[in-house]
């Protein structure tokens, strides 16, 4: 079988799905070709580092209008359509070399451009292929409706019926889920993984995840849940923002500095009373000796600190999110979707307006995850959820109920059928 998957860099979760499907596509099938395409910078490069760039600038600078045009882009269906009709109609023959060259059995889409390019090719009956279009979030937008897809696959039941009010058949729409690496359905063994790291497995342990931009102001988020009173130890993943890691790196070991400084002086203090109380054992009627202070200086501006363990980007995010009893982290399509294979409850923090705030909406009201809206709450609500454990096997429960199980394996078996089909045409 060849199979030929349109994506786009435009966030992360949309080619991460896409490897996730090749990966258990080769594994089924080691004979099969699989060929991945970044679609937009295949038809237009100048198209594709506009998009790519504009996303990137709105999401960081000013999420607020980015949420603003996202939803109205969802709501004026008929503007959205004129739209892509535009731009597909000067871009669609530009994509053809690429599926001519490849000749695939199938299509799969990870995004709502690639989608659009290609179904407008069999809408004009240029091609004649079947067409999977997967949606990388926990709502449906206007933009992954196109006339031509054969299958839509979805996250949820709930998802099935937004996508059917759109005018799409029920009989096209399936809710498998969004294709994950298949190490997040394989379990550890938990001893070892922490031995390995050199942290305690009788710890509570937050994973912090900072999401494919990264955040400026997770440090900030970190002060307020190391202030919690519990005991419990964290694993910071910065992915690759360097700034980011660095400033965090720095900020731990001025900690390390500093609690050493905070020992040095009780022990000099300690020394100070012991060598006081034997002198005036000896003689009662002696001063008391002079204080020795310490050489440094304790800052007061640095917030008190947990056992943490730092890391830049890492291929191993199952193998931490098994080891985690809370994952902090935005709510992007494929991590949450990760943190569901393996049964992990999310703190949901700075959720960016559009699929980001859907998706949380979403986990929120299936009781898969609680909201760090505002900065000063993250301590009060990580707290509630280590004094009270079993909110979060409520939350265990409710996710391992919703699990959709192997959402790529199910997609498998899907395009096998249609591959089929369209031979019987």
């Amino acid at each position: 079988m060849r199979v030929l998957i349109l994506s786009a860099t435009t966030g992360g979760g949309h080619m991460r799905a896409a490897n996730a499907l090749k990966e258990y596509i080769k594994m089924q099938d080691s004979s099969a070709i699989v060929k991945i395409s970044d679609t937009i910078e295949y038809v237009s490069p100048f198209l594709n580092k506009a998009v790519t760039g504009g996303y990137v600038y709105m999401v960081r600078n000013t999420p607020k209008m980015y949420g603003s045009i996202y939803k109205n882009a969802d709501k004026n269906t008929a503007t959205i359509n004129k739209t892509m009709e535009f731009t597909t109609t000067s871009l669609r023959n530009k994509l053809l070399p690429l599926v001519y060259d490849f000749n695939p059995d199938i299509i799969v889409t990870t995004h709502p451009f690639a989608a659009e390019i290609v179904t407008a090719l069999k809408q004009n009956n240029i091609i004649d292929i079947p067409i999977i279009d997967i949606v990388t979030d926990f709502a449906i937008h206007q933009a992954y409706i196109s006339d031509g897809v054969d299958a839509y696959i979805v996250s949820s039941r709930e998802m099935v019926d937004q996508v059917v009010e759109r005018g799409v058949s029920r009989v096209h729409v399936y809710p498998y889920g969004i294709p994950i690496m298949q190490s997040f359905y394989q379990e550890i063994d938990r001893e070892k993984a922490f031995a390995s790291e050199g942290l305690d497995p009788s710890l509570p342990t937050i994973l912090i995840m900072a999401g494919s931009f990264g955040v400026t102001d997770i440090l900030k988020i970190y002060h307020k849940i190391v202030k919690s009173p519990e005991n419990f130890q964290i694993i910071v993943i910065t992915g690759k923002n360097e700034k980011l890691y660095e400033t965090f790196d720095n900020y731990l070991r001025k900690i390390t500095i500093n609690n050493t400084i905070i020992e040095l002086r009780e022990t000099v203090k300690a020394e100070n009373a012991a060598k006081a109380a034997i002198k005036t054992a000896k003689n009662p009627k002696a001063k008391p000796a002079a204080k020795i202070k310490p050489q440094h200086t304790v800052s007061k501006t640095l917030k008190p600190a947990k056992p943490t363990e730092l890391l830049y980007y890492t291929d191993d995010v199952d193998k931490y999110m098994r080891m985690a009893d809370i994952i902090v982290t935005k709510p992007g399509g494929l991590t949450v979707s990760e943190a569901i294979a393996v049964g992990l409850p999310m703190a949901i923090f700075k959720a960016i307006p559009g699929q980001e705030e859907q998706n949380a909406d979403f986990l929120v009201s299936k009781n898969m995850a609680v909201r760090l809206e505002k900065k000063d709450s993250c301590t009060a609500v990580i707290t509630d959820l280590l004094r009270n454990p079993e909110k979060l096997e409520n939350m265990r429960k409710a996710i391992n109920s919703f699990s959709k199980g192997n959402a790529a394996a199910n997609i498998y078996l899907l395009m096998l059928d249609l591959v089929k089909k369209y031979k019987r045409k």
